[in-house]
């Protein structure tokens, strides 16, 4: 009876543990839906509206542009995790991400500030990249260095999983905003709303993280410097690359299927903003069902066999659904074609993410995972949004986001296939 009770006081301290890092990682995907949600919101509050296409492309890449923190923030911010501890850099890149939401959130538009505006958005941006650079990092992490063994693919699932509460969140205020304002008020001011109800669970969110122990796995360790750090990740370049490349696939088919698709449904598609919405909702509820089942799979049939599958399934599918959905669109068509890409999405990802973190060397498995991670996102799915329209815009395909993730899955099939070629160096 004591050990069944040890065991049970175990269980629940470990979904305490997962609950509480896992609610502030929630926070920096809702801000980042929330800005490719209302777009073309935001491009008309802070850039010049003289051409519209001109402003929805200048707030894409602002939205980009946050992106290209992240390596920094990896490099840096994943440093002083690997060296200080998980808790303590949690706490740090959670209030980074407040700083940039809340300046976002409350600042004044172009018409008030001029070119300020602009510039002080993609500041805001710069800060919620540079910590979101080493945020999933740190928390998967942290998840796998809790786990209990043979479960290490479901523990760090719920690093996506809890991303996925945010969407349908985001969404499901969107959809209650659409119904309650119109479109001009949205403009105007009603975007700022789920920003604003992001940052005022800020508080309860370094509460709950507050109370995280730090991992017997890393108290266990010899802590390397920050320059022993720097030089063990150089070391293990090759396998940072071909991290990156692994990361590409879960990066590009996140950020299409979640947060380009409410621009791609109304700019391309001409449907319903509140279909949309209701779109992305299934998709975060489909994506928080198959992300634990796909790691807890993992758990039993191995990492690689769930990698090639995602791969494989998004080079032969993603093209021709797109090309489908795009000759006649339609809400039925778009929630069917979004849910395959949730399931290809969440079925790789539940086996990517787990797999990052146990091929990098333990020293440096937080700056590894995450300049790895980030760099994807940097070059790759970050400007997803801004990429798919200029594509479209440039072919008049509105099916070329379908190649565009076809490429980003031949670079995830090439990085597992290479990966087990790679000598790992430690420290």
């Amino acid at each position: 009876m004591l050990i069944q009770s040890q065991q049970r006081q175990s269980r629940q301290s470990k979904l305490g543990s997962i609950t509480r890092v896992a609610a502030g990682n929630a926070l920096e995907m809702y801000d980042f839906q929330i800005f490719g949600y209302y777009a073309f919101a935001i491009a008309r509050t802070f850039f010049p509206a003289g051409n519209e296409f001109a402003s929805l492309m200048l707030s894409l890449a602002t939205f980009g542009a946050g992106f290209l923190m992240r390596p920094i923030g990896a490099i840096l911010l994943g440093a002083y995790i690997d060296h200080r501890g998980r808790r303590a850099g949690l706490l740090l890149t959670l209030g980074l991400m407040a700083l940039g939401t809340l300046s976002i959130a409350c600042l004044p538009g172009y018409e008030t500030l001029g070119l300020a505006a602009p510039l002080l958005v993609l500041t805001g941006r710069l800060l919620q990249g540079f910590s979101a650079g080493v945020e999933l990092g740190g928390v998967s992490v942290y998840l796998s260095e809790i786990a209990t063994p043979g479960h290490k693919g479901f523990y760090v699932s719920w690093q996506s999983a809890s991303q996925q509460i945010a969407v349908m969140f985001a969404a499901v205020l969107g959809i209650a905003l659409t119904s309650s304002l119109s479109s001009a008020e949205i403009e105007r001011w009603g975007w700022r709303i789920p920003l604003l109800a992001g940052c005022m669970l800020i508080p309860f969110l370094f509460l709950l993280r507050r109370s995280l122990e730090e991992t017997d796995e890393f108290l266990a360790r010899r802590h390397p410097s920050a320059s022993e750090i720097m030089r063990l990740v150089a070391a293990n370049w090759r396998l940072v690359l071909l991290g990156t490349l692994m990361s590409t696939m879960t990066t590009v088919c996140f950020y299409l299927a979640t947060v380009y698709a409410p621009t791609f449904g109304s700019a391309v598609l001409h449907l319903a903003a509140r279909d949309n919405l209701i779109v992305i909702l299934c998709v975060g509820a489909c994506n928080l069902v198959v992300l634990p089942l796909s790691g807890a799979l993992s758990d039993h049939i191995g990492r690689r066999p769930i990698l090639f599958a995602g791969t494989l399934l998004a080079l032969a599918t993603a093209y021709p659904g797109l090309l489908w959905l795009v000759s006649a669109p339609s809400f039925s068509r778009l929630l069917i074609i979004e849910l395959w890409l949730s399931i290809l999405y969440a079925g790789y990802n539940g086996g990517m993410a787990v797999y990052l973190t146990e091929i990098m060397p333990p020293e440096v498995r937080t700056s590894g995972f995450s300049l790895a991670y980030s760099l994807a996102t940097a070059i790759f799915g970050g400007f997803t949004p801004a990429i798919c329209t200029y594509l479209i815009h440039i072919t008049g395909n509105r099916a070329m986001p379908g190649l565009w993730l076809s490429f980003a899955a031949a670079c995830g099939l090439y990085a597992v296939v290479m990966i087990g070629r790679i000598r790992v160096t430690t420290g």
